[in-house]
């Protein structure tokens, strides 16, 4: 697996059962995934995941990572798949994303392409506005990777992180930017016929259930990533 990440102490969660989550993953999966383009069953499944930290899973186990569950899932639905690619960092804004695939100078080779990407723009101080076209040139350099099959691209919702213990102060001014920056990459998937998944309800029970929020009080735990 291609891993570009963030230095820094990575804290294995408890061990979870996940037999039963990966068997509602894979149904959730036929019905859902209906809207992208999957490959042929024949076919080997390349996934290229883009992002940031919720993207390489900080805080959790590298198989409890939602990309490296999400394979986890195909295969257990009748897919052959390589192991996730992924390009991703703690941290990173859309900028910062655009600038390491350029400088991986991946290719399209993909057959299935996710981009979840934004949450630091919105921590780091950075307007919507000015997030809505660097979002927009992501997907299409995205739509590239994907060999320009837009139905192999999928967009996921930016998570809120006002429902977790690190953001709780400030919890109502947190969700409002989230679904500000949310409406906009919504609303560009959709002009770019892109499935979107909008995983930010599954965030927002982070306070009510700690078991979704990894030892860090901040990240989704390997339970909130097998819900995504």
């Amino acid at each position: 697996m291609k891993l570009l990440l963030q230095p820094g102490p990575m804290q294995l969660s408890r061990v979870i059962p996940f037999k039963h989550v990966l068997f509602t993953l894979v149904s959730i999966l036929n019905f859902q995934l209906t809207m992208c383009q999957l490959p042929e069953k024949h076919e080997v499944v390349k996934f290229l995941a883009l992002g940031d930290s919720y993207t390489i899973g900080e805080s959790v186990a590298e198989n409890h990572r939602w990309p490296v569950q999400f394979v986890d899932a195909l295969t257990s639905s009748g897919y052959r798949c390589n192991p996730p690619d992924v390009i991703a960092r703690t941290g990173w804004r859309t900028d910062d994303l655009k600038h390491a695939i350029e400088q991986e100078k991946s290719s399209g080779k993909y057959n299935l392409v996710s981009l979840l990407i934004g949450v630091n723009n919105q921590y780091q101080g950075k307007s919507a506005a000015s997030y809505a076209p660097e979002f927009e040139e992501l997907l299409q350099i995205a739509i590239g990777l994907a060999g320009g099959k837009k139905g192999s691209v999928f967009v996921l919702s930016i998570p809120d992180y006002g429902f977790t213990p690190f953001g709780k102060d400030k919890r109502q001014e947190i969700s409002q930017a989230i679904d500000a920056f949310n409406d906009l990459n919504r609303r560009i998937a959709e002009k770019y016929g892109v499935t979107y998944f909008d995983i930010t309800p599954i965030s927002r029970k982070g306070l009510e259930d700690p078991s979704l929020v990894a030892e860090d009080g901040l990240h989704p735990s390997a339970r909130m990533y097998a819900q995504w």
